[in-house]
């Protein structure tokens, strides 16, 4: 596995930082519980909100994963899921891997840090 450029503070930094901001953004717009964002081995980035409809349940990661597959990825590189407690998300976590074995999936809080 790749090691994270990560900041003194704890924070990703580089290519990955622009997926924590996608992620950040996207959930503030949305006011979702999570927010997500994947850069695919083209280095295209999807940005994602997590779906909770009464008909439909899907975390931020599943929907930017679904966003890419959708789009023709070949792949991914890496992929951040944002939260209030920097939870993980397995089901997209799957979903990343099923994809791309070897992509990195970041799990941070609101301020883009991973869990200490």
């Amino acid at each position: 596995m790749l090691e994270a450029p990560v900041g003194e503070d704890g924070s990703l930094q580089g290519e990955d930082a622009k997926l924590v901001t996608l992620a950040r953004a996207t959930r503030a717009r949305t006011g979702a519980a999570q927010g997500a964002a994947v850069r695919d081995t083209d280095g295209r980035t999807y940005a994602a909100a997590s779906v909770a409809l009464p008909s439909l349940r899907l975390s931020a990661l599943q929907v930017a994963v679904a966003m890419a597959v959708s789009a023709g990825a070949p792949g991914l590189e890496a992929a951040v899921v944002l939260s209030a407690g920097a939870e993980g998300d397995p089901a997209g976590a799957a979903a990343v891997a099923e994809l791309t074995p070897a992509a990195v999936v970041y799990a941070v809080d609101e301020r883009g840090r991973l869990p200490a």
